[in-house]
């Protein structure tokens, strides 16, 4: 019984050495991959920097598009930030200085990197009492210099908020653009999947994950983007708010000096009539 037990096995043995290349080259020859083929495939560098190089060409190229626009953002936080600490301090330091002088004549500013638009709004002041030297209406002179303050004020406006609308654009398009990115990564997955008759997730898995970087990576364009303009947003109307200050003070010397000098006629009419 031993001899013939031994005798099985060792016929068994021969038969599945004789039959198993065949085996192999049915396997290969048919169109199911097996394990080993579906494990080559697969990328092995799962990092966001993997699955950048592993990605299509449409979504690397959002990607880029949207890192570039995360450095946009950075980089006008800090240029921003920069620019309304400092223009906030020169304009209250010159609002001070305003409320310290009794007329235009008197006011000079202590240092010479002054407030732009102080001494815009000082410079329009002055010229139109030039212009307006032969009008004897003070209300009318008033007028004339509110209007020049306003335009300087607008322009001085608009040249503050320079920037803050690419963040907004950022922040509103980066989410869509980086959805478009994961759709056109899905479609591409499931591509693939179509061309390797096969279902299985560790197939599936890799693709869908670079797809989805894309989307992660709209929200981290996006998300700092929005913060970052309600935050400029809320410091620029403060620094309009100074502005109006700094024009309101203007007026107060502009109508003290007209009432100087419309007192000072008047002074000068009842000498006259005395003698």
């Amino acid at each position: 019984m031993k001899i013939y037990s031994r005798s099985l096995r060792l016929f068994g043995t021969i038969v599945a050495g004789l039959l198993l290349p065949t085996t192999l080259a049915i396997a290969q020859g048919s169109g199911t991959p097996t394990a080993s083929d579906i494990a080559a495939q697969l990328p092995r560098d799962l990092t966001p920097w993997g699955m950048f190089l592993s990605a299509d060409i449409v979504v690397k190229a959002v990607m880029m598009g949207l890192v570039f626009a995360s450095v946009v953002t950075w980089t006008i936080l800090f240029a921003k930030v920069t620019e309304l600490i400092a223009a906030r301090r020169r304009l209250r330091k010159s609002i001070r200085e305003l409320s310290e002088v009794r007329s235009l004549a008197d006011w000079a500013p202590t240092s010479k990197k002054g407030n732009e638009v102080v001494r815009a709004f000082m410079q329009a002041a002055e010229t139109e009492f030039h212009l307006s030297a032969d009008a004897r209406d003070p209300v009318g002179i008033k007028e004339r210099i509110a209007s020049r303050l306003e335009r300087i004020e607008a322009a001085a406006g608009r040249q503050i908020v320079r920037g803050t609308g690419l963040l907004a654009t950022i922040g509103a398009t980066a989410p869509f653009v980086g959805l478009f990115g994961t759709v056109w990564g899905i479609m591409t997955s499931f591509i693939g999947i179509s061309r390797q008759h096969t279902t299985n997730l560790a197939v599936v898995a890799p693709g869908i994950a670079e797809a989805l970087l894309a989307t992660a990576l709209g929200l981290v364009a996006a998300i700092p983007a929005v913060v970052m303009y309600n935050m400029f947003s809320r410091w620029i109307a403060t620094y309009r708010a100074l502005q109006a200050d700094a024009a309101a003070e203007v007026m107060q010397l502009v109508s003290r000096d007209l009432d100087r000098a419309s007192l000072s006629s008047t002074r000068q009419g009842q000498s006259l009539a005395a003698e």
